[in-house]
């Protein structure tokens, strides 16, 4: 059930000028998710009321990757209290004592919904303390802001690292930026905070001592550093990918996947696999992919917008583009393109072979170097293979076209029209064989080179003698 006293504030309103980039810095991806919807992934295991993203001017882009979720705008930025602030109309109902309002940030991708869950644990706890804070301890705190304590381990104020005293930089828990107040507390202290610092700006830390002033509970919450990493640069993009493939091979494995190699193999936010799963080294798995149960995954394999069925072999260097949709048993060997394709149940392409826009039936057999023509220059057309068929070698099957159940197509055949159910089609160039013409060129050949005769020379002399009309040796009428 949604929490009705439950709302949340996600900050976004950052520029990201250390990212340059002409794209808004929530909107980079991490496993091929952007950064803002790992937060409001996070935030729904608390099944929030609300969530209201705060943006800057300007950032459509982010209106639209985060709905239905609300937006406000703040304008002009004047910093993290600020932008809180700005939120306060689309939470007017939730501005009341009793209320919970989570504040999170959305270039803090690696946040889990564990830590944000322990956060309203705390906050509803029989203390029932008006503000939660959310620490960590690095290994190295300098430039981080360090959150007081009093005797009995409750926050008393945070301090920004410039504004530190020696022995307050000596505390080392320090503060993670994100918050869980009381919401009618978090409003009418949010109208105290004053803007007398180095950036003229409102900030939000300014909530601790004032809570501690007015004698108000408050309580920390103690997370890993890694949670609490924020993304401003494409550096610390990097190093936060790194985190969120482990986190996510981990989860795999302890699903009952097995990764061969687990550094080696890329996952997708949104990856989804069956039991018994075996994927091997050097696996992409872009957006949108899902593994039925036993199936195998094989080296190499580009995988995006696809569906797997139970059982399924894939690989090795087999690519699978969006609307790829292999049932059980089916077989997609090397060097296999499949795009916006069903292959039904035992379906094989074993062998450097495109399958685009089109269905296979299933049982059937899709030969080394077959090509579902679908574009023609102007739009994509579809191919219907009945169930049961055998598409031979190096066959081009130019849509739209049907192949019925059961029926054969010969190899290097380029079939334009449809093949009914069990018939046997082939179409390609007649072959002309003359007998003893192999030998006859060879000879030739051998006697001119042991004459010392030019090649462009032996070339170039008109011969019957191999049968038929006259040719120019070499011009591969033989």
């Amino acid at each position: 059930m949604t929490d009705q006293t439950l709302a949340a504030i996600i900050l976004a309103a950052g520029k990201g000028t250390r990212m340059h980039s002409d794209r808004p810095k929530v909107l980079h991806r991490l496993a091929n998710r952007p950064m803002v919807l790992h937060v409001t992934a996070a935030l729904a295991d608390l099944d929030p009321a609300r969530i209201v993203i705060v943006v800057g001017k300007g950032m459509e882009e982010v209106t639209a990757a985060v709905a239905p979720h609300p937006t406000v705008v703040q304008e002009p930025q004047l910093g993290t209290g600020h932008a809180v602030l700005a939120a306060r109309d689309a939470l007017v109902d939730f501005a009341e004592p009793g209320n919970d309002v989570v504040i999170v940030f959305g270039d803090t991708p690696l946040i889990t919904a564990d830590s944000l869950q322990a956060m309203l644990a705390a906050r509803r706890a029989e203390a029932a303390p008006a503000l939660v804070l959310l620490g960590f301890r690095p290994a190295d705190p300098a430039g981080y802001g360090r959150i007081e304590q009093d005797g009995e381990g409750r926050p008393t104020a945070i301090v920004e690292h410039k504004d530190a005293s020696e022995e307050q930089r000596r505390i080392g828990l320090c503060n993670g930026g994100m918050m869980l107040a009381d919401g009618g507390v978090l409003f009418r202290l949010l109208q105290e905070v004053g803007n007398d610092n180095a950036k003229g700006e409102y900030y939000l830390t300014d909530l601790a001592a004032l809570a501690h002033a007015e004698g108000l509970a408050a309580a920390v919450v103690e997370v890993s550093e890694e949670e609490v990493m924020g993304v401003n640069s494409r550096a610390e993009l990097a190093v936060a990918e790194a985190v969120m493939q482990t986190r996510l091979r981990g989860q795999a494995m302890a699903a009952g996947v097995t990764l061969v190699d687990p550094t080696t193999v890329w996952l997708s936010a949104d990856t989804r696999f069956g039991r018994d799963v075996t994927v091997y080294p050097n696996v992409f798995f872009g957006p949108g992919v899902s593994v039925g149960d036993g199936a195998e995954i094989r080296s190499f394999c580009h995988l995006e917008g696809a569906e797997i069925g139970a059982g399924a072999l894939v690989g090795p260097f087999a690519r699978l583009r969006p609307g790829a949709a292999l049932g059980p048993d089916v077989h997609v060997g090397n060097f296999v393109e499949i795009k916006n394709a069903v292959l039904e149940e035992g379906a094989k392409a074993n062998h450097l072979a495109y399958i685009g826009d089109a269905s296979v039936g299933a049982k059937s057999n899709v030969g080394a170097g077959v090509i579902t023509c679908n574009y023609d220059g102007f739009a994509k057309h579809r191919t219907e293979i009945g169930a049961g068929t055998f598409i031979g070698t190096n066959a081009s099957l130019v849509a739209p076209v049907t192949i019925g159940a059961g029926a054969f197509v010969g190899a290097g055949s380029t079939i334009t029209q449809d093949v009914p159910a069990d018939a046997f089609a082939v179409a390609r160039g007649g072959q002309e064989t003359r007998e003893g013409g192999g030998a006859r060129y060879r000879e030739r050949k051998l006697a001119a080179r042991q004459e010392g005769k030019p090649r462009d020379e032996t070339e170039s002399e008109p011969r019957d003698d191999m049968g038929g009309e006259t040719r120019k040796s070499g011009t591969g009428g033989d």
